[in-house]
């Protein structure tokens, strides 16, 4: 007998349908079970090595007690701040660079010269200029965000086909005209690429940025477990990390499919 004849006649098209579905949450329940077994079959010491069910007993812990609220709260609000900030000077400059020669030739060459420098490595610094405060972690995540989405957005817009540009041009297009109706939607895909990757990036250096005096934050809570040898607290922040990162990322496919729905991007 066919499953589909067993379940019922809708149960292969819900198959069908959900399949993808079915088979991401397959994957991680074998990698949570897997995980179980080590831990408590190997030989590694349970409490350096925690199983999920010594996690997820602390996750409950710390959820009610309201400490892992609030470190998500904070944590979140610095990854948009930055975010937003990096991404915002980001997109002028890659906008200006892209498309005229004497603002690549004047800025191009110092960003080339910082780009490859990582956050991490402005953590001593950030709070040597910024104190201990929220602007040394908003520095840090805007920095780490600025340079993924200038040079997405200076890549496309540098490479918009020149085709483009001369048939606009012979139909009369030209100023913010050309650039808001041929460069910036050729540029589009690159621009939302890169914003799509930022966030990966602001999520990565929440937490150098809360090593910077933080007494709250994913990041801190870490950090802070390491020092106190709670391994099960620590893998609490890690996955809680890894969930918002997926989510976010999974919310920025979805918002890319409709902006720019003539595109392959956001389709993966």
């Amino acid at each position: 007998m066919a499953i589909s004849e067993f379940f019922g006649p809708g149960f292969g098209q819900w198959f069908a349908g959900n399949k993808n579905k079915l088979t991401n949450v397959l994957s991680i329940l074998i990698f949570l079970t897997v995980w179980e077994l080590v831990s408590r079959l190997g030989k590694l010491s349970i409490s350096l090595f925690p199983p999920p069910s010594w996690v997820a007993q602390e996750f409950w812990r710390m959820l009610q007690s309201g400490m892992w609220i609030r470190d998500v709260l904070v944590s979140s609000r610095r990854v948009i701040t930055g975010f937003l900030l990096g991404s915002f000077i980001a997109l002028i400059v890659g906008l200006l660079t892209g498309r005229i020669a004497w603002v690549r030739a004047l800025f191009e060459p110092v960003i080339q010269l910082l780009r490859p420098i990582p956050s991490i490595a402005w953590v001593s610094i950030s709070i040597f200029w910024f104190g201990l405060g929220e602007s040394s972690k908003l520095f840090l995540i805007s920095y780490g965000v600025f340079f993924i989405v200038w040079l997405n957005t200076h890549v496309g817009v540098s490479t918009v086909e020149p085709v483009l540009v001369r048939a606009a041009r012979s139909l009369g297009a030209k100023g913010h005209k050309l650039f808001f109706q041929i460069i910036l939607p050729a540029a589009l895909p690159f621009i939302i690429a890169g914003l799509r990757s930022g966030v990966a990036v602001a999520f990565i250096v929440v937490v150098a940025a809360e090593l910077t005096g933080a007494s709250v934050g994913v990041g801190y809570r870490i950090s802070h477990s390491r020092e106190i040898f709670r391994a099960d607290r620590m893998m609490v922040g890690l996955m809680t990390l890894g969930v918002l990162g997926g989510l976010s990322d999974m919310i920025f496919v979805r918002l890319s499919k409709r902006i720019v729905f003539w595109s392959g991007e956001g389709r993966n």
